[in-house]
């Protein structure tokens, strides 16, 4: 951890492409979809470039169907019941963090969840994979979502705690901005869904952690030397 950081209290991450890989479900979904328009199948690296940008920017890449199109709805609820029906065949928890959690599952510390993902995928999602996060706040919990603080305010109102104690785990711009405006220290994964064409010094993050091993490493280290 670099010496400019302090040690959190708790740590409330973002869900896709931050705590679990959920991007080979989302693709196998957004391929049913180009294959119900009697399309091949992207590159899995394609896809997930763009999964932590939602349903509707999967899709704009599988069809072309900007949101103002016609037919964008129905597509985008063709590839979310596609999603919905596995939401957990392929999906995991990013390999090394599962020491993080069961670490920040002890008294004092505590973990959560903040994420753009709809509650009706994220609930099965998690206990397929036996996560129980001390709160969870998803999409549809509150009348605003990331990059909106609410959600980070709601989450450490819950956990009792003040938003300078937390560090809020991210792999999108958008993840930082919430951070920021919550008070909270901006933590980004480098591991995560970012495309090609990101500018990662544009996020302003307070720290960034190229692998799941690194933010493990900095956490476990800084944890063990209280």
């Amino acid at each position: 951890m670099t010496a400019s950081l302090s040690s959190p209290r708790c740590l409330l991450f973002d869900l896709d492409g931050t705590l679990i890989d959920t991007a080979p479900d989302l693709a196998r979904a957004t391929n049913a979809l180009r294959q119900h328009h009697e399309l091949p199948p992207l590159p899995y690296e394609t896809i997930r470039a763009q999964v932590s940008n939602g349903g509707s920017a999967l899709v704009t890449l599988a069809l072309g169907f900007t949101q103002d199109h016609p037919d964008h709805a129905e597509a985008r609820h063709f590839l979310l019941s596609a999603y919905g029906k596995d939401v957990a065949v392929e999906s995991k928890v990013f390999s090394g963090l599962e020491r993080l959690l069961e670490r920040w599952a002890r008294p004092p510390r505590r973990w959560g969840i903040v994420t753009n993902k709809p509650r009706i995928y994220t609930e099965p999602l998690l206990e397929a994979l036996s996560l129980s996060p001390h709160v969870l706040l998803c999409a549809d919990d509150l009348p605003v979502k990331k990059p909106s603080p609410e959600p980070l305010w709601e989450a450490a109102r819950r956990l009792e705690v003040a938003p300078h104690q937390c560090w809020y785990i991210g792999d999108h711009a958008r993840d930082m901005q919430a951070a920021h405006a919550a008070g909270m220290t901006a933590i980004a994964v480098g591991y995560g869904y970012i495309a090609e064409s990101e500018k990662r010094e544009d996020w302003k993050a307070d720290c960034w952690f190229d692998s799941p091993s690194e933010l493990v490493d900095a956490l476990v280290t800084s944890d063990e030397a209280q």
